[in-house]
């Protein structure tokens, strides 16, 4: 991850903390903003691109650990890093099971700050790389037919034209037309492309147990 493409948030009341982390990141070369609060973090435009937070634990009004779960509510994915003088233990075992990337303690050394940075950044753009890769197949997805979508359920499951035709009910050929234009639609040119978008967003090419045939229905 090109660290110019990156932004790294640090919320600490201190003022003091809030610039020697930026100096330090900035050295890095990442972008930097500062904020005093977590009023004034989330008083900030939402951030598309990916970062990473350095977050205070005990700051005036809304603490660290619940601006992580304000966050978590608004469906902000910004790994957090929380940096404090306190090192509760109880905090921290909280924090990590809520999500956050690593606990560190003040003073914290330098390059130990950058490399958890470096890993958090990496992480989220993992993450926005395959979200944007969910939205994009579920666009795909929406654009067939309700004829379409039984069909590519078929596929997926591995059966051959005649077997699909038997089971819907409908001609070897109307099934070699709608298999087309589910392949066209999806963007795929084999079976094996197609399952492999299929299981990014969930969707497996495992036969439906007894009962679940309905279930499998409505989630295309």
């Amino acid at each position: 991850m090109n660290s110019d493409a990156a932004t790294v948030f640090v919320v600490d009341d201190d003022p003091s903390v809030r610039r020697g982390l930026g100096r330090l990141l900035r050295s890095a070369g990442y972008r930097v903003e500062t904020f005093e609060s977590a009023k004034d973090f989330l008083a900030r435009a939402r951030y598309a691109g990916a970062g990473c937070m350095i977050l205070d634990v005990r700051m005036p009004g809304t603490t660290g650990p619940e601006l992580q779960v304000q966050m978590a509510e608004m469906g902000v994915s910004l790994p957090v890093v929380f940096l404090t003088a306190h090192g509760e233990v109880a905090t921290g075992v909280s924090a990590m099971k809520k999500g956050a990337l690593d606990f560190l303690e003040k003073p914290v050394d330098d390059e130990a700050l950058l490399e958890v940075v470096r890993q958090a950044i990496a992480q989220h753009a993992c993450t926005q790389a395959h979200q944007e890769a969910r939205r994009l197949i579920e666009g795909r997805l929406a654009t067939l037919s309700a004829r379409e979508r039984d069909v590519m359920r078929e596929v997926i499951q591995g059966r051959l034209n005649k077997q699909i035709g038997a089971a819907l009910g409908i001609t070897e050929k109307t099934v070699k037309v709608h298999r087309g234009r589910v392949m066209e639609k999806m963007g795929v040119g084999s079976v094996a492309e197609l399952v492999h978008l299929c299981d990014i967003i969930g969707i497996t090419p495992a036969l439906p147990a007894a009962g679940e045939d309905e279930a499998m229905r409505r989630v295309f």
